[in-house]
């Protein structure tokens, strides 16, 4: 078996991708005081908001409100996704310390999700990418639909590779790679890096796990095993695709720390902090903890 990393830096996406698609209301406030927790907690990299037209999508309108109030910690990097330019000067305006684009590796997805092509997505980011690389913010890139697409099936790893190699043309430092309805195995993991990594350093590259069908921690698990140290998580296993019909949320930030703590790769994150974040956003949305550690230690008292 191959060493495991020794650490292991995780992306909390709790706050962007866990609360856009909340159809309730949430008060800035709570949105604050959850990106507040977390960094308290040791999380190092906190996806905060989205800077994309409110039409689209609602929850995402008072990012730069939620931006302005947190208590920023020096240890800790605020993150922001911006689709277009304008995004990315209303997060600039706003202070991040990073900002994210994202792509498809599936035509159909992208066609669905952003209404333009692949290629169509990646010219539009051009412009993105100069402004961000002029104001010295790095970017990160986000392939969907890495293991399987709701309208396409099955998607070749060469597909994803290419999409990649894009995104790391136009300056993106790093690209996580989701498997965005949760359909890939500890298999389709490794046939996806094998390819992946013939082009690409593992320290380039992150996993993005949806747990719809319980893989989610596997395929953790055979990333690690191929070197992948970068790993994005959601609080409470908040999330979802509303593109993906049956896609459930995105693996629990807990479940993802329980399992490196138990392999002993060095996080910095407090697990008992994590439990107690799950359940409290858990409970303010009035829905489900999907964390099976949060709801055990729950259970037993721990």
């Amino acid at each position: 078996m191959a060493a495991l990393p020794k650490q292991a830096r995780i992306i909390e996406v709790g706050p962007r991708d866990g609360l856009q698609n909340e159809s309730q209301p949430i008060s800035t406030a709570d949105k604050v005081t959850l990106v507040n927790r977390l960094a308290q907690s040791g999380v190092p990299v906190i996806e905060t908001g989205s800077f994309v037209s409110p039409k689209w999508v609602p929850q995402m309108a008072d990012s730069a409100q939620v931006f302005a109030n947190i208590e920023r910690r020096q240890d800790v990097r605020y993150t922001a996704l911006t689709p277009n330019l304008r995004g990315l000067e209303s997060a600039l305006a706003a202070g991040v310390d990073e900002v994210a684009v994202f792509a498809a590796a599936s035509e159909s997805f992208s066609q669905k999700n952003i209404n333009c092509s692949i290629d169509e997505s990646l010219e539009r980011f051009a412009p993105v990418m100069d402004a961000a690389a002029d104001a010295g913010v790095p970017v990160r890139g986000y392939v969907s639909c890495v293991m399987g697409c709701p309208y396409e099936g099955d998607i070749a790893p060469e597909a994803v590779r290419l999409v990649s190699q894009k995104l790391m043309d136009l300056g993106c430092y790093e690209v996580s790679l989701g498997d965005t309805i949760g359909v890939g195995t500890a298999g389709d993991v490794k046939r996806l890096l094998d390819v992946m990594l013939k082009s690409f350093d593992a320290g380039n590259l992150a996993m993005h796990c949806h747990d719809t069908y319980g893989q989610a921690l596997t395929n953790i698990y055979a990333a690690l095993e191929h070197g992948l140290s970068s790993f994005d998580s959601s609080i409470a296993g908040l999330g979802g695709c509303p593109y993906a019909r049956g896609a459930t949320g995105n693996v629990a930030t807990e479940d993802v720390i329980y399992l490196l703590n138990g392999l002993g790769v060095q996080t910095g994150i407090d697990l008992g902090a994590l439990v107690d974040i799950g359940h409290w956003i858990s409970r303010t949305l009035n829905r489900r903890n999907n964390s099976r550690v949060g709801n055990a230690i729950g259970a037993c008292g721990v």
